[in-house]
């Protein structure tokens, strides 16, 4: 194996996106793919980095200062773990009526039907660094949105 690359698809497609040295993330999707999780979620500063997309799910890191905002995804299930911070994970059956509400921890998953409302509020004094699993994905391949803003900007 090259030494400036590491165990990641060495296929033609993908090779020249995965240099081990680069300071910034890159879409692995839909290329085989073996990653620590924790450390990859806990590294990325970005409010929302898609760091595996495939034809059937994704894989994306986000960093949350304040909140996600109110949203809700008519055709797909949400998996989301914390590994970093505390919230509030807010869901319910319209924008107006988010009922269900629990207190979330670093270590905690949150699990998001289809055509559920959901925010998730920051309410420590860090970043909540999570990783979220969308089936089917969300975001276009190599989605990357530095800020809450950016993200907003892009729907």
């Amino acid at each position: 194996m090259n030494r400036y690359y590491d165990n990641r698809c060495m296929c033609s497609k993908c090779f020249p996106r995965f240099c081990k040295y680069c300071s910034h993330f890159h879409d692995h999707g839909p290329c085989p793919f073996v990653t620590n999780i924790e450390k990859e979620t806990l590294k990325n500063n970005n409010y929302r980095t898609a760091l595996w997309t495939g034809k059937y799910l994704q894989l994306t890191l986000m960093s949350i200062e304040d909140e996600i905002g109110v949203e809700m995804h008519p055709d797909l299930d949400q998996f989301i773990r914390l590994e970093q911070g505390e919230g509030i994970i807010m869901m319910g059956e319209s924008r107006d009526s988010l009922n269900f509400q629990r207190k979330v921890y670093d270590d905690d998953v949150i699990l998001i039907p289809a055509g559920t409302w959901h925010n998730l509020i920051n309410t420590g004094r860090v970043p909540i660094k999570l990783y979220s699993i969308y089936a089917p994905p969300e975001h276009p391949w190599g989605t990357v949105h530095k800020t809450r803003e950016d993200s907003e900007e892009s729907h």
